[in-house]
């Protein structure tokens, strides 16, 4: 667009790592979205949360666009993102939203 600006960014390199996340809870006040992800492995007791977003709610808004956008564009490129056999619950690995559901 011809309306954005660049934006430079740093990006350290204990950041640029990562961290692998194969669980996230997603809880919400009036104000704010809070998302603690999390990863469960085989052989560990319970999931540990290994980072933690807290963002207003127009910016989690702004976060579900864009994702919904790269996905979009993911699926494009490689094709429909297979997801398994619906359930009632989330699965593992998923993503849901509301005050404190687990996904």
């Amino acid at each position: 667009m011809a309306n954005e600006k660049e934006l430079s960014i740093e990006l350290k390199q204990d950041v640029a790592r990562g961290t692998y996340s194969n669980l996230a809870i997603i809880t919400h006040s009036k104000s704010e979205f809070i998302i603690d992800f999390a990863s469960m492995l085989p052989g560990l007791p319970k999931p540990e949360v290994t980072n933690r977003l807290i963002m207003n709610p127009e910016h989690a808004k702004r976060l579900f666009l864009a994702l919904q956008d790269n996905i979009s564009k993911y699926e494009s490129q490689f094709g429909q993102i297979d997801l398994g056999e619906p359930k009632a619950t989330f699965p593992l690995g998923g993503f849901g939203g509301g005050n404190g559901t687990k996904s």
